[in-house]
């Protein structure tokens, strides 16, 4: 069997290029983070965003689902 030092090291070159630019790509994928992952939708609404569903304490049972329902009354209504 003949083995070709000049063939093996054409191999090797490639082998080395291709590792090289894989590693490249990578990295700059991490570059890019922030803008390629995606939002986070549960997080603290900012501005005069307002979250639905959240930081209102009611005493009575009634007065809860009187305002739960209302709520969603008016999230049907106006589409939002």
């Amino acid at each position: 069997m003949v083995l070709s030092l000049r063939r093996g090291l054409k191999w090797l070159r490639l082998v080395i290029l291709f590792g090289a630019l894989a590693c490249m790509f990578y990295y700059s994928l991490g570059l890019f983070r922030d803008w390629i992952t995606p939002v986070d939708h549960y997080r603290i609404p900012e501005g005069h965003a307002v979250k639905v569903f959240g930081g209102q304490e009611l005493s009575d049972v009634s007065e809860h689902k009187t305002a739960v329902s209302e709520r969603l009354r008016f999230f049907y209504w106006y589409g939002e």
